[in-house]
C-alpha cells in the first residue's frame, strides 16, 4: 500500500489532491498544513511520496529546507513539488534541494496525475516547458538574479511581493524586526532596487508572474 503525504497550508489544494490521488487508487493519504506537522508527520508515518509545496513559512522552515531534511532523512522517498512558482532559478533549485519532480499549480489536473505517476516509480518529471526553461537557465551566460539569493531571502522576497509589512514578514518567519530590515537591505543591493516600493515591484515581477 503507497503512503502519500501532502503538505499544502492552503485547504483547498489539500482538498483537490487528495480527490485525485484517491481517484487513482491512494487510500493511504495523510495531510498536513505547516512544515513543522508536515515534517513531524513524515517523521512518524514514513510515507513513500511526499507532495510539498515550496511556497510553506513555519518558524523559518520553508519549502526548500523541508526538501532537503526529508531527503536527508529518507534517500529512497519520492518528492514531487506542487507550487506556484514557475521560475526556473526556483525550479532548479527545487531539484538540486531533493525534489524527483516539479509541477505547477496552474497545470491541469490531468498533468499533476502524470507527474504523480512518473514520481511515484521513481522517475524524475518536469513540464517540457519547465525542462526548457530550466536548461537554458543552467546554460544561459546571464545569471539570473534570484540564483545568488539565500533561502532566507528569497523567503522574504516571496512574502514582499504578497505585500507584507516588516512585522508581518518577522511573525512569520519567527525572526526579529531587525533581521527582516536587514534582509531587505541585501536584496536592494543584490538586486539593484532603490528603495523599498522599487524592491516589493521587482518581487512581485519575479516571483508573482508566470514565465
Amino acid at each position: 500500500m503507497t503512503t502519500v503525504l501532502i503538505i499544502d497550508d492552503h485547504p483547498i489544494v489539500l482538498q483537490g489532491c487528495r480527490r485525485m490521488l484517491e481517484d487513482l487508487g491512494i487510500t493511504e493519504v495523510i495531510e498536513a498544513s505547516d512544515a513543522t506537522s508536515g515534517y513531524r508527520l513524515f517523521s512518524g508515518r514514513r510515507p513513500e511520496i511526499v507532495v510539498v509545496d515550496l511556497g510553506l513559512r513555519d518558524g523559518g522552515l520553508g519549502g526548500l529546507e523541508l526538501i532537503r531534511r526529508i531527503r536527508a532523512d529518507n534517500i529512497n522517498v519520492r518528492i514531487l513539488v506542487f507550487s506556484m512558482h514557475s521560475d526556473p532559478v526556483i525550479v532548479a533549485r527545487a531539484l538540486q534541494a531533493g525534489a524527483t519532480g516539479y509541477v505547477v499549480k496552474d497545470t491541469s489536473p490531468e498533468s499533476f496525475i502524470e507527474a504523480f505517476k512518473k514520481v511515484r516509480v521513481g522517475a524524475r518529471y518536469l513540464s517540457d516547458d519547465l525542462a526548457m526553461q530550466v536548461a537554458f537557465a543552467n546554460t544561459s551566460g546571464r545569471q539570473n538574479p534570484l540564483a545568488d539569493l539565500t533561502p532566507r531571502e528569497l523567503q522574504t522576497l516571496s512574502l514582499l511581493a504578497e505585500g507584507k509589512p516588516y512585522n508581518r514578514i518577522a511573525d512569520e518567519l519567527n525572526v526579529s524586526y531587525k533581521t527582516v530590515v536587514n534582509v531587505s537591505s541585501q536584496l536592494k543591493q543584490k538586486l539593484n532596487a532603490a528603495n523599498l516600493p522599487e524592491l516589493i515591484r521587482i518581487a512581485v515581477q519575479m516571483l508573482s508572474a508566470t514565465p
